[in-house]
């Protein structure tokens, strides 16, 4: 019986290493679209979690988020537009009392720490970036293309449209942030008791709201894949969807 010899071993060895780097890269935009769209299901259930707390408990709860660098080794705090890229941080409080602490039309202040707990952990996704990804063209196509445009239309006479979303990139702030395991958290949605959601600072119902992301390598923000995502929720009914390319 024939067997390999010591040089052809090595030969197959050889063109089987050649062949398995030629097919990383097509195998990193796959990846990628995999992990931005893990992170999208994580933060549309964040959402979810929060209006079933609210409901729930017949409370308010705040649902925060926050971005810095991919690879920070300690908690960071920037006030928005958020400088750090790559690393999103997700945070959930509930006022003990059932109440919204402030009243909407109440100067800016911190949700004082001993009437909020938390509401599970905190949630860090790698390789994200929240961003605008702009006003869908519109027509009959499915998908990322053919979500709904009030994020970006409602209210865009009066120059309030930038309020339906929730961007890094953003200097929109709500009007009471509050902190969590050392961070701090100045763009948030509000559910309340009814399952209502309100956005940052003008704490307005909201037909359409919506968080955009775009995938990261290290702190570089990808400006030119396709795998991009975008969550939509309604201000009155509670509806999530997720969109995608």
């Amino acid at each position: 019986m024939s067997a390999f010899t010591l040089v052809e071993l090595m030969v197959v060895i050889g063109l089987m290493t050649l062949l398995l780097a030629l097919m990383i890269p097509a195998l990193n935009p796959l990846k990628t679209a995999a992990d931005l769209t893990s992170a999208g299901y994580r933060i549309n259930g964040a959402l979810q979690q929060g209006r079933a707390f609210a409901m729930a408990n017949n409370t308010y709860v705040w649902v925060g988020f926050y971005e810095e660098n991919s690879g920070a080794s300690t908690p960071t705090n920037t006030v928005p537009p958020y400088a750090g890229r790559g690393r999103v941080v997700i945070g959930s409080v509930a006022a003990t009392d059932g109440t919204k602490i402030f009243n909407d039309s109440d100067p800016v202040a911190a949700l004082p720490t001993n009437r909020i707990i938390p509401v599970g952990k905190i949630i860090k996704l790698e390789g994200v970036h929240l961003q605008d990804i702009g006003e869908p063209p519109g027509g009959p196509t499915d998908g990322l293309d053919g979500r709904p445009p009030g994020a970006y239309t409602d209210g865009k006479a009066d120059g309030w449209d930038h309020f339906n979303r929730i961007s890094s990139e953003s200097a929109d702030t709500t009007r009471f942030r509050f902190s969590m395991q050392n961070y701090t958290f100045y763009k948030t949605v509000r559910f309340s008791p009814r399952g209502e959601a309100n956005i940052n600072s003008t704490y307005s119902l909201k037909r359409t709201a919506e968080i955009g992301m775009r995938p990261t390598h290290g702190t570089a923000v990808d400006t030119n894949t396709l795998n991009v995502v975008a969550i939509q929720f309604s201000g009155i009914a509670g509806n999530f969807k997720m969109y995608r390319r």
